[in-house]
Formats: C-alpha cells, structure tokens, sequence
C-alpha cells in the first residue's frame, strides 16, 4: 500500500489506468437487491435500465424510475438467484462489449459458469448487505450505504472493467473488498453461510422444546435466529453452493464448542469488543497490492487518478 510500504503490499509499478466516464447501468433482477442497486442511482439522478422476469417487480421499479427494457449495455448486475445466473440474459439483448458483475452470495461456482460465457469481461461480486425480507417491496435506495462489496479480480480480469464495477458500488455507498473467488467463499462460509445454519439450527430446537420456551425468547434468540428468516431456497442455494469451505468453517465452530465454556466466552467476548479503528492507504491500481488491501481486512473508498484510496484496520490503544 502507497503509504504503508513496510506492509509489504506495494508490488511493482504499473502504467496509470485512465478514469473512464460512467458507463450505462443495466440490472437485471429487480428484488430487493437488484431493485435496491437501482433505486439507489435513480435518487442520484443516474440513468438506471432494468429487467425482471416478474412483471410485479417490473412495474415497482418503473415507478421508481427505472427504464425497463431487455437491451442492456454498459455494466450490466446480475442480481438473479444462484441457479438462475447462467440462464438470466439468454433472452436479453446484451451489447458485446458490456461488463458483466453479479450479486451472488457464492464466488467460485458463478465465476467458473459465468466465465466461460464472458471470459475477461466478468467481474463477480457479492455486496455484504441484505435482510431476511426479499422480493421488490423489499427495496430500499440505501441498502448498500456503508456495505462492504466483494469485487473478485482474477488472474484474467481485465482491471478497466473490475475499476468501472469498484465505482459503481462506490457510487452506491459501498467500500470495495478485493478479493479472489476463492477467498471470498472461505470467508463468507465463516462469517455468513454458518451463522444461516446455527440460526435454523438454534430455531429448530427452540421449538422442539416447546411453547413455554418460545414464550420466553427475548432478544438473544431474536438477535440469533434473524437470518433463518429468510427465503429457504435462497439459504439452501447458498449453502449448497458453498459447501466445501462451509462444511470446514462449520467442523471448526464445532470444535470451539468442545472447548470449556468459560474459555470460549471470554475469548469470544474479545473478540466481539476488540476496538479498531482505521488507516487511510493509498493503493497503486495493480493487481497484487490491491488483493493485499483486501487481505487485510481494508477496503476501497475512492478511485485517485493512478492510485485508490482506502483503509486498513488500525489497532486502537
């Protein structure tokens, strides 16, 4: 990183990527976050294109100021459910050269599938945000304020179109985590495939032991269960989907509960309240040293000419 070069993460200088005008948006998924995504650039006055294959969600968004239409150009958001993605655009009429970026919650399946139909073209995402409610009346233009936004840069991604895809989510409120697909499923399997599974897991037995307890539920087993709110079939794609790094995140939360009690609360506590505050870095917009802000648990805020700018975790005294 620019400023922080005894972190390691500087590689080689590369040649300036020129700022690029906005490009046209086009989503396609009209729920609550594709129809959100939208939302949020209508309010900003940016034009904003759109499909669904619901003509309820298609009718909420034009009356939010989408323009509906099956021609999309510019970057096109795939804010479809997983078993969808592939199939979402064949009756849409896509310009050749359009970016192509997706919502899903799972990286490595969708980049392989959708790779394959766009090659360099394709910048997978996945923004951290979300509710257990779901559909077009679920929308809501700031959705994505303050979210982290998962950006997969590959190897073959071309870094125009993975920067034209960071500024879009920027330009919705999100900061940007680069990432590899690979990464990306390992870390959300800890922090967001499992706690779906212990919140179903906690809902089941909760109501195995009866009314009496499910009377007596307060805040905690709210708080717990919130997720398993959601569209079951939305959970078991994305579980399914990510079944491998979930499993081996789920084995390591079993292991921690074999430990004593005690141990695991205080440790656990520590690290709930552990206090940070954060670094501003400038980054060189080079493959290496942006995956390296990303590893470090920082994100991207704004694009600078050669360089982003972001932060990085800053440990507070």
């Amino acid at each position: 990183m620019a400023d922080a070069a005894d972190d390691g993460a500087v590689a080689a200088p590369t040649f300036p990527v020129p700022a690029m005008p906005s490009p046209p948006v086009g989503v396609v998924g009209l729920g609550q976050l594709g129809g959100s995504l939208a939302a949020a650039f209508v309010a900003a006055g940016r034009p904003v294109a759109g499909w669904d294959v619901d003509p309820a969600a298609r009718d909420a968004a034009a009356a939010r100021g989408v323009r509906i239409t099956r021609e999309l150009s510019g970057v096109v958001v795939l804010a479809v459910p997983l078993p969808a993605m592939t199939t979402a655009l064949d009756d849409l009429a896509v310009a050749p050269d359009a970016t192509v970026t997706d919502l899903g919650s799972v990286k490595r399946p969708v980049m392989e599938d959708l790779g394959r139909l766009f090659g360099g073209r394709l910048v997978g995402g996945h923004p951290m945000c979300g509710t257990e409610r779901s559909g077009h009346t679920a929308v809501d233009p700031g959705l994505f304020s303050g979210a982290r936004w998962a950006l997969c840069l590959e190897p073959d991604t071309e870094l125009p179109r993975w920067l034209r895809v960071a500024e879009l989510a920027m330009a919705a409120g999100a900061e940007v985590v680069p990432v590899t697909a690979a990464e990306h499923d390992d870390a959300v399997a800890a922090v967001s495939h499992v706690p779906h599974l212990l919140a179903a897991a906690l809902a089941v037995t909760a109501g195995q032991a009866g009314p009496l307890a499910l009377a007596l539920a307060a805040g905690s087993f709210r708080d717990a269960t919130r997720v398993i709110g959601s569209d079951p079939a939305f959970v078991s794609a994305m579980v399914q989907g990510n079944a491998g790094p979930t499993a081996a995140a789920l084995a390591r939360v079993q292991e921690q509960l074999g430990r004593p009690w005690a141990d695991l609360v205080t440790e656990g506590h520590a690290v709930a309240t552990r206090a940070q505050g954060r670094r501003t870095v400038r980054v060189p917009l080079e493959r290496a040293a942006l995956l390296a802000l990303g590893r470090a648990g920082g994100a991207v805020t704004r694009r600078l000419a050669a360089f982003v700018e972001g932060w990085v975790p800053a440990t507070v005294e």
